[in-house]
């Protein structure tokens, strides 16, 4: 006699994960998240994330999940291509699929500006090699007080563009003021809201899971160190080096970092 299915065997189909239908991650590929409804072709993937650009050129970075995207209106779960033994295909520190021979290309007239020293280094370090194949520059300022005044003596222009990273940019801070005094069609003025770059690269990097909190009042980077127990000499260095790729970053700096590239990159 055939076996029936009873209530029992329903019950247990519907407590089975839902099965979708698998997608390979491809460079422009358009999907649409299905928990925040963000559309955008993928323009870069990891182990961790998978990162999509929509219309107004908005980067946001989306975790893989089943059935966490649709194409064309349809449930899918998106998968990384299968490695290749004779790909030679390259993924940057950035995430993204390098092209060409690595060679930088001639400099623009465009700018990107932070604030320090190390802002410049931790760039160089995860954008590199997507800064010099669009032959972008990144220079330090080395304190951002006068920013209206060197802005207007860089003389920004339609195939001369700016953009500016600034740490700490939180309403009512020095920076956000700062970043008011500037208003020009050619220079995007972004941030983050750490206190300092160091606070963009995630904790778990050296296996915390955050940074200690430092007293007002002491530097920060100081503060920092003496919490750790350990000498602030070298300290950075060691720090930034543990920086794989841009998922070792807090995704606000990631997310102001990469606006800022797109920006200047359109001249």
């Amino acid at each position: 006699m055939a076996y029936e299915r009873d209530i029992l065997d329903e019950f247990a189909d519907s407590k089975k994960p839902t099965r979708y239908p698998e997608a390979t991650v491809e460079m422009g590929l358009v999907v649409e998240d299905r928990s925040s409804g963000f559309c955008g072709d993928i323009v870069r993937w990891n182990a961790e994330a998978v990162t999509l650009r929509d219309a107004k050129q908005h980067l946001r970075h989306f975790t893989w999940k089943p059935g966490g995207f649709l194409i064309a209106g349809r449930p899918v779960t998106l998968v990384r291509p299968a490695a290749s033994p004779t790909a030679t295909t390259r993924v940057t520190a950035s995430g993204s699929v390098a092209s060409g021979d690595g060679r930088a290309r001639v400099a623009k007239a465009s700018r990107i500006w932070v604030e320090g020293k190390h802002d410049a280094e931790l760039l160089e370090h995860v954008w590199g090699d997507d800064l010099r194949e669009l032959g972008i520059v990144v220079e330090p300022l080395h304190g951002a007080d006068d920013l209206a005044a060197m802005v207007a003596e860089f003389g920004p222009g339609p195939t001369r563009r700016l953009g500016v990273l600034l740490d700490h940019l939180v309403p009512g801070s020095k920076e956000t003021r700062i970043a008011a005094t500037v208003n020009h069609p050619q220079v995007l003025v972004t941030g983050h809201p750490f206190v300092d770059v160091w606070a963009g690269v995630r904790p778990k990097v050296l296996g915390l899971d955050e940074w200690p909190d430092v007293p007002r009042g002491v530097v920060w980077k100081e503060g920092l160190c003496a919490a750790l127990g350990v000498p602030f000499e070298g300290f950075w260095p060691r720090l930034r080096n543990q920086v794989r790729t841009y998922a070792d970053l807090r995704p606000e700096l990631v997310g102001a970092v990469e606006q800022l590239i797109d920006f200047v990159a359109e001249d």
